[in-house]
């Protein structure tokens, strides 16, 4: 069997959706500024940083602010998204994820989130998830956006293990690229059509074990 010593976890489609409350939030943003910001807008947000997503959003409206207006306006978006992630419960865990850690535990893996969400540590306190983590790598920590495989190192550096002894669960491209890029075997997490370059792929942690990708993975 391959030494396999840690698994790293995006956070956001992978763990939990809180996209919808990204989505609220803009769309609320929208609403102020009297338009409409429809679900198919939404799509060019994705694997976007929060200020480019706002100028798509101005786009959008057809409206144009001051760069110290945007930074205000950032910042109101996501003090509304911050607003509806303090709401989330248990139950909106993402399915099998919760059967899944607790099978890494049971096996004596070592685990890790790496996300470039600031709001991460609220996050997993909300879903009760905190005890199951041993190193949280959010975007207070690293300086470097995926693709660039920062955020996956520093995990693997925090759990005291060699990249190589990881497996990192990755829902957009761009992640998958920064697992590759630091030598990590990278499950896929979502359609085929997608994603590329992972090792191996899945739906969702519905009837997945760890034994059952560990058997799977490309060697």
């Amino acid at each position: 069997m391959m030494d396999i010593k840690a698994c790293i976890f995006d956070l956001d489609g992978v763990i939990v959706d809180t996209a919808k409350y990204h989505y609220l939030a803009w769309k609320r943003l929208a609403a102020e500024m009297g338009f409409d910001f429809s679900e198919a807008h939404n799509e060019r947000l994705k694997g976007v940083s929060r200020m480019r997503s706002l100028e798509i959003l101005l786009e959008v409206g057809n409206i144009k602010r001051t760069d110290e207006e945007m930074e205000e306006l950032a910042t109101k978006k996501n003090d509304w998204y911050v607003e509806y992630i303090r709401q989330l419960r248990p139950d909106e865990i993402l399915p099998g994820v919760q059967k899944f850690l607790d099978e890494l535990r049971m096996n004596g893996l070592k685990t890790a989130i790496g996300s470039a969400s600031k709001n991460t540590p609220l996050i997993l306190e909300r879903l009760n998830l905190s005890e199951f983590f041993d190193a949280v790598i959010d975007g207070t920590k690293v300086s470097q956006a995926k693709p660039d495989p920062e955020v996956f190192l520093k995990g693997a550096e925090e759990l005291g293990v060699n990249p190589e002894q990881c497996i990192v669960f990755e829902d957009a491209q761009a992640g998958i690229e920064a697992a590759k890029n630091g030598n990590m075997y990278c499950v896929g997490v979502g359609k085929p059509e997608n994603l590329n370059g992972y090792d191996y792929l899945i739906a969702g942690f519905e009837g997945v074990s760890f034994k059952n990708i560990v058997n799977n993975l490309k060697k």
